[in-house]
């Protein structure tokens, strides 16, 4: 890790529902002593199951709820009111449903990192199972990518890989990704917590060492 940084990176989680992918990065931080810290996890619902998991763990919670603001802006902004007060160097999407405004990606550019379930650029927004299916592709995964103000199409840090098998459905597709997405996330932001990961000028990600950034099902 390089001497300039600091003891701990600072990591706040941002959820929509129970946050499998939340107490995956919660996991790897404490079991394997990342140089960092979850210091909140904050939903887009009060009734998040997530919220009660993270405060088991001794993990400061907050939730905003969107229809309680005018527009998307008065919600994004009071979003990043509220995920300052924790001084973080990695905002981490975990299952975060709102579709975010450029103002809120600018103001955390090459800090805001989501997983999406898909190998992009293949599938980018909703219902990516179902389309991965009807498309026929026999092989279907998940991305990792920091945020750009254009929806799912952010700079890949780490991608996971798992096959389409027949009979599958778009719950037992989501199933087999959501395992490997469990692995892909928290590696990625292990990278970034120690400092090897980096953007180059035409916004491609490198990372220190060469580490295997391509995770399959059979890995697990």
């Amino acid at each position: 890790m390089p001497e300039s940084l600091p003891l701990k990176r600072r990591l706040v989680i941002l959820i929509s529902g129970r946050g499998s992918n939340m107490q995956a990065l919660v996991h790897a931080c404490r079991d394997e002593a990342w140089p960092a810290e979850v210091c909140a996890v904050i939903a887009s619902r009060p009734d998040a199951a997530g919220l009660s998991w993270a405060r088991e763990q001794g993990i400061a919670t907050g939730a905003l709820y969107h229809k309680d603001f005018p527009s998307r802006e008065a919600f994004d902004t009071a979003l990043a009111e509220e995920i300052d007060r924790y001084q973080p160097d990695y905002v981490l999407l975990a299952g975060f449903m709102r579709v975010l405004t450029p103002g809120f990606v600018n103001h955390y550019a090459g800090r805001l990192v989501n997983i999406h379930p898909s190998l992009l650029p293949m599938f980018p927004g909703l219902h990516t199972h179902a389309q991965a299916l009807a498309t026929g592709v026999q092989l279907h995964g998940c991305t990792v990518h920091f945020v750009t103000p254009v929806l799912d199409h952010g700079p890949i840090i780490a991608q996971g890989c798992v096959p389409v098998r027949v009979g599958d459905t778009p719950d037992i597709l989501a199933d087999r990704v959501l395992a490997v997405e469990h692995q892909a996330y928290p590696a990625a932001v292990r990278w970034l917590v120690e400092g090897r990961v980096r953007l180059t000028v035409d916004h491609r990600v490198e990372v220190d060492g060469d580490p295997q950034r391509l995770f399959t099902e059979g890995e697990i």
